[in-house]
């Protein structure tokens, strides 16, 4: 991972400062021009500015009220196989969920949660190798997705903010579907057990969360916790990695809220 270290980042705000477009700075430095986007972002924050004020409107900035329940959904979407990112054809970041073609419905249902967030922006899907990206642009998505920052998210720390919380905790449902719709998924597995002296096999339901963040990892178990599923973890070379769900009542109540990917 490249670390961009402080003397970088304030010759880079220098540089904006005296008008320079984010693309110029970030080829003079040798930074992405996401990062670049980033740095200008959280230091307009810090002077109480927002990039692209009212155009359209914020509902962190300007206290527009918004589609908690969809924001709690994409949030786990983004979460799990989400980023933003900012590209110099372009004048405002995207973000952008990559989905599998093998769950058509996870696509809409995606694209629909954008579009209730921010419903004054246009969303698009764009055809890769098996899957699309669902992507939407706007100025205010670091405003909408604070986690956001150089790196791969499993490398920084992902902690929520309090207002993020605050809907999680008022959908909690909607946050668990986000996370299984993009890293999880809902399958059969099968054991055999010695019945009246002979060999049966069994099948049960089990759900299943990957991701390699340890913090999104403890952001699930916690919103499962309150929700009262019991939950396994399971881990790889000794590591945290899968959380696996498989008690029948905590099964029920997952395919009561979540089911199998569509």
């Amino acid at each position: 991972m490249n670390f961009h270290g402080s003397e970088v980042r304030q010759r880079a705000l220098a540089l904006l400062r005296d008008g320079a477009k984010n693309a110029d700075v970030a080829r003079e430095l040798n930074v992405p021009t996401g990062t670049v986007g980033y740095w200008l972002h959280v230091e307009r924050s810090k002077r109480g500015e927002c990039p692209g004020r009212h155009n359209p409107r914020c509902p962190r900035c300007d206290g527009v009220a918004f589609d908690e329940r969809a924001y709690a959904y994409l949030l786990g979407l983004y979460l799990g196989d989400g980023h933003i990112s900012l590209y110099s054809q372009h004048r405002s970041p995207s973000l952008m969920i990559t989905l599998d073609d093998s769950w058509p419905g996870i696509q809409d249902e995606a694209e629909s949660a954008m579009r209730a967030v921010l419903p004054e922006n246009a969303t698009c899907r764009v055809r890769k190798t098996g899957c699309h990206n669902i992507k939407v642009y706007s100025k205010h998505l670091y405003c909408l997705f604070p986690q956001h920052g150089p790196g791969r998210k499993h490398e920084r720390p992902i902690v929520l903010e309090p207002w993020q919380q605050d809907i999680v905790d008022a959908h909690p449902w909607g946050f668990i579907r986000g996370l299984v719709h993009s890293d999880g998924c809902r399958n059969m597995n099968w054991t055999t057990r010695i019945v009246g002296g002979e060999r049966k096999r069994y099948e049960y339901p089990r759900y299943w969360f990957t991701n390699v963040s340890v913090d999104i990892l403890k952001l699930y178990t916690d919103t499962l916790d309150k929700l009262g599923i019991q939950w396994k973890p399971c881990t790889r070379y000794g590591k945290p990695y899968n959380i696996s769900v498989a008690r029948r009542e905590s099964v029920a109540l997952m395919d009561l809220h979540v089911g199998p990917k569509y």
